[in-house]
């Protein structure tokens, strides 16, 4: 059964992954147009679309100031993606497969940000009573659910091999 499962899998983890990246572009060129050389935009009382450039890896850590960092972390990406692409290949679960995929997609989209404008653009900025989040973009949000359904799938399998 795993095998006939398998195409199916992965035709589900590469539309997931490319719905992921095309999502990222989608959405990345819409705001970057929206907020070009504007203020923060309050869309309700909790978030609020602003500009942010992103030099660094997720929530600003180990920000690059040079070329040569930016391309470490491109080729540090694409490299990770690759590997989730084949992993994602093998992987005989749905679940598995899902947060592959968006992991996969996410990174690419990052790295694309990185190859064409140096920095990666994050969006949403969610506060609460005066404190902010760290920005992020869609390729963020898909890369922390994904990590989310890798983390399910784990826990899922000693369950399920203790249940046999």
């Amino acid at each position: 059964m795993a095998e006939r499962s398998a195409p199916r899998y992965r035709t589900f983890g590469l539309a997931l992954l490319v719905l992921t990246l095309v999502l990222d572009r989608i959405t990345k060129e819409w705001l970057l147009g929206l907020l070009d050389g504007q203020d923060p935009i309050t869309v309700t009382g909790f978030l609020d679309l602003v500009m942010v450039w992103n030099r660094g890896v997720s929530f600003g850590l180990f920000q690059q100031g040079d070329d040569a960092g930016r391309y470490l972390l491109t080729g540090f990406a694409v490299i990770v993606a690759l590997v989730l692409i084949v992993w994602m290949w093998r992987s005989s679960t749905r679940i598995a497969v899902t947060g592959l995929a968006l992991v996969a997609g996410g990174a690419l989209g990052n790295a694309y940000d990185r190859v064409v404008y140096g920095a990666v653009a994050d969006f949403f900025d969610f506060h609460f009573s005066g404190y902010h989040f760290w920005a992020f973009n869609i390729a963020d949000s898909a890369i922390t659910i994904g990590v989310g359904f890798l983390l399910l799938d784990a826990f899922r399998a000693p369950a399920a091999a203790a249940g046999r």
